[in-house]
């Protein structure tokens, strides 16, 4: 840091003199530097050029060699990197300052926990009950009474509300919780910051602590407008405010979140809020619930809310030397998880969900906004940062009200499917303004949505495969209607056009935050006109989208994508209906196994439903039971007066086609084989991939007397990577009454436009036209009958529309080998398409 600034006062002194023509040294004048200093505001990096015309223009510096012109630019361009370095260096400085003063003392609060552990340790086995009632903080009050009848009158509230500031500043700085640290989350410079989970008798626990470069009451101000930044938040009600006498004040407050999944009712919360200052300083926010049943929702849905449970929890904020503030954050809730599921009760008991989305979200949303009133942040297309958070909560809030389905928001069950459990819920316009005023003329929204059971697949891979790869799983010409719908002049929109849609997709990223855990992004879907006239017309659809918890090291992180079609203008009022995908790990937790396949009859188990092949018997056993999710789906579809019915088949069909590719998505990521059958596992290495690949080689020796690849002494990876890499196009196909593809090899895939996850969605007769299976019948036969067929030259359509013409297709069937080769089994049918092209 000494050497920086000594660097910085010797080039000041170096950059204000010049050599004259005796080869001294002479400092330039006043005059000359400013007009200097002119020219450097505008354009840092001269020209040879413009530093000729410089000394032709200004007079006072004719005596001046071009050389030196020259040489001032270079120190001047020096001393400014200088500058900016030293500056860099002292915000580090300070940053390293606070940091370390946070780990001294925590370092602190930990040798006081180790010392009272201590002590309490040879107490332990007499006195257990006594000393567990004793050292918790968190014991509900002994005497309910005695709280009900202090919050009836201020001086009781006040009593109340200096015993949680007590309790929660004994969690924050004390030792009245045993903190662990968070998985994953090791403190640094770099870090957001220090966070510990504690799993409690009667609760979940998190707490962090950081450095943000804000005032504290700004801080206070974010904190305390909770809906901004915790995406759980529906409502928050302030019923009473008084101040509290000691320059504080006192709230009574109604908070209502949302269920993360379809399969368990909200929460709500009636709490007592106290604001105040210490004599240090330093400002707190503290917060608890209150016993009775306070303020609830309204008696339409009073059925979907379960009353939780607040224990002393809050925020410490004190001011740091130099600017800027350290945070304390502690939270620490019941979620009454008797109230849910078996399978889903980890969630609900869970101090690692708890911390990721509550106090973590809290100072990561600090840490954006400090960002951002530094400048420090970019945003795409011109958008203030408050209006791209804007768009972002919207989102969030509008695919949480399509998953809960509120009574009081006007949502009413229309019927659920019993046989794959979609609920399809419908809102009608009256309910639509909290949309947007805009959408007056439609009948209403449908939303058709599920939840299911994962296990073994990551919800961030999952997710960011579904985010880059969406024709895998939408159908674009749904999202053209949900586009076209919310225009007035629906009709006339081009969406509702004949329109022919690539299967590409853009997507231009608006924002994201500091440390990517969330992209908001549009997606344009390109699609072209089949109408003649409208043929250079733009039919591209736009998404708004924001993408959550693809970072797969994220502990008890939620994985999200959620989109809505938008205007291609982009307007800040834009109405929105968003639709999407949530995955939520659920920690591990002894229970009956048999959980894992019901939750009380409301779950879809994406892998007990596939029809692609049998599973092997010890994959159950084999899986990792820590690695389970719920997945939940919600699609919203807007719908005119008289379309209600069937838009709302429609939504069934189309929920239903998501779930199925969403379970070949889910099988193609997860890590361990689940099934021998399904195309992404046929990979290189695969022990099925290379059987596979040793069936098509032996059985095409076998039908047609010769070798298909060049050299039949291959075997295992060998063998299966020259079938891989073969030139001519090799697709194998399921003997079915509709033969639908279950292997290609790359050039088969390059010849269908498609990839191995899609490939199943893909019939024998759908990449052939009229004529080509008029002409595959009798080949057809043939092929069934001897066990192979050669056909013609022809022609068949890739999934992009495009005609593929080829020389020659061979056809065989391929046979599972048994060792003694008298009782083999038709496996599949495999084609080889030789000398294919593009037309």
């Amino acid at each position: 840091m000494a050497m920086a600034v000594a660097n910085h006062r010797e080039s000041n002194d170096n950059i204000n003199r010049h050599l004259d023509s005796s080869g001294k040294y002479v400092r330039y004048t006043t005059e000359q530097v400013e007009a200097l200093e002119r020219v450097y505001s505008e354009c840092p990096k001269p020209t040879s050029l413009r530093r000729q015309q410089l000394i032709r223009e200004c007079p006072i510096l004719a005596h001046i060699e071009p050389k030196q012109i020259k040489v001032w630019f270079q120190n001047r361009r020096c001393r400014d990197k200088q500058r900016k370095e030293a500056s860099r260096l002292q915000s580090v400085n300070r940053k390293l300052s606070a940091m370390n003063k946070l780990l001294m003392e925590e370092n602190d609060r930990l040798q006081k926990q180790v010392s009272q552990l201590v002590c309490e340790n040879g107490y332990m086995k007499q006195q257990l009950t006594t000393v567990v009632t004793n050292a918790s903080c968190d014991s509900v009050d002994a005497n309910p009474q005695h709280s009900l009848r202090d919050a009836n009158s201020p001086a009781g509230l006040l009593a109340i509300a200096e015993e949680t500031l007590a309790e929660f500043l004994s969690k924050a700085t004390g030792t009245a919780v045993d903190w662990v640290q968070m998985p994953g989350m090791k403190p640094g410079p770099d870090s957001v910051g220090i966070f510990a989970i504690s799993q409690r008798r009667n609760g979940v626990a998190a707490r962090a602590c950081g450095l943000v470069s804000l005032e504290p009451m700004k801080i206070v101000e974010i904190l305390k407008d909770r809906p901004s930044w915790f995406r759980d938040c529906r409502s928050l009600e302030v019923f009473t405010m008084f101040p509290a006498g000691n320059g504080g004040t006192i709230e009574l407050l109604y908070m209502q979140t949302y269920a993360p999944t379809t399969l368990a009712p909200a929460r709500d919360f009636w709490t007592l809020r106290y604001t105040t200052s210490l004599d240090n300083g330093s400002f707190v926010v503290c917060e608890r619930s209150l016993s009775g049943s306070g303020a609830g929702p309204t008696p339409s849905s009073a059925a979907q809310f379960v009353r939780a449970e607040m224990l002393p929890s809050g925020y410490l904020i004190r001011p740091c030397d130099g600017g800027g503030s350290i945070i304390h954050i502690v939270d620490h809730i019941n979620l009454e998880g008797w109230s849910v599921p078996d399978v889903l009760r980890p969630l609900y008991e869970s101090s690692k969900v708890v911390a990721q989305k509550m106090t973590i979200a809290a100072l990561r949303y600090i840490r954006q906004i400090a960002h951002e009133t530094n400048g420090e942040v970019s945003y795409g297309l011109g958008r203030q940062p408050a209006v791209l958070r804007t768009f972002s909560q919207r989102l969030s809030s509008g695919f949480n009200d399509a998953v809960n389905g509120f009574n009081d928001d006007g949502w009413s069950i229309m019927h659920c499917n019993g046989a794959e459990d979609i609920i399809v819920a419908v809102n009608s316009t009256k309910h639509l303004n909290n949309i947007s005023t805009s959408l007056s003329f439609l009948g209403g929204v449908l939303c058709a949505k599920a939840s299911m059971l994962l296990q073994n697949v990551p919800p961030a891979v999952l997710i960011r495969f579904l985010r880059e790869h969406r024709s895998e799983w939408a159908d674009f010409n749904v999202d053209a209607y949900s586009a076209a719908t919310l225009k007035a002049g629906g009709f006339a929109y081009p969406g509702m056009r004949p329109t022919r849609f690539t299967g590409s997709q853009i997507i231009m990223p608006l924002g994201h935050t500091i440390e990517n855990e969330e992209m908001l992004e549009v997606v344009r879907l390109e699609g072209h006109s089949l109408v003649q006239e409208d043929a250079f017309v733009s039919r591209d659809v736009h998404l708004l989208q924001i993408c959550t918890g693809i970072d797969e090291n994220a502990v008890g992180a939620c994985s999200e994508l959620v989109f809505a079609p938008i205007n291609e203008m982009f307007p800040d009022d834009a109405p929105l209906i968003p639709s999407g995908f949530r995955v939520i790990p659920i920690d591990a937790k002894t229970s009956n196994g048999q959980d894992l396949l019901a939750i009380n009859h409301r779950t879809l188990d994406l892998t007990s439903s596939l029809d692609v092949g049998s599973a092997p018997e010890n994959a159950a056993t084999a899986s990792n039971p820590s690695s389970r999710s719920i997945l939940t789906i919600a699609f919203q579809f807007p719908f005119e007066n008289n379309l209600q019915d069937n838009v709302a088949n429609m939504a069934c069909q189309y929920v239903r086609s998501v779930i199925s590719s969403v379970q070949r998505v889910a099988m193609a990521v997860s890590p361990s084989g689940l099934n021998p059958s399904f195309g992404s596992k046929l990979s290189l290495g695969s022990p099925e991939a290379v059987t596979l690949a040793l069936w098509i080689c032996q059985s095409y020796n076998r039908h047609l007397g010769s070798d298909l690849l060049r050299t039949d002494s291959l075997g295992g990876d060998s063998l299966l990577r020259q079938l891989l890499d073969h030139q001519d196009a090799i697709l194998c196909c399921s003997l079915k009454p509709q033969p639908v593809f279950m292997f290609a090899n790359q050039a088969g895939l390059d010849m269908l436009e498609t990839t191995l996850v899609a490939l199943q969605d893909i019939t024998l007769e759908k990449i052939f036209d009229e004529s080509g299976r008029k002409a595959l019948c009798p080949d057809f036969a043939k092929l069934m009958q001897q066990g192979f067929a050669c056909l013609p030259s022809g022609m068949c359509v890739s999934t992009m529309g495009r005609h593929v013409s080829y020389e020659q297709a061979i056809s065989w069937k391929v046979f599972a080998e048994s060792e003694d080769n008298i009782n083999s089994n038709i496996h599949c049918l495999a084609f080889l398409f030789v000398n294919w092209s593009f037309i």
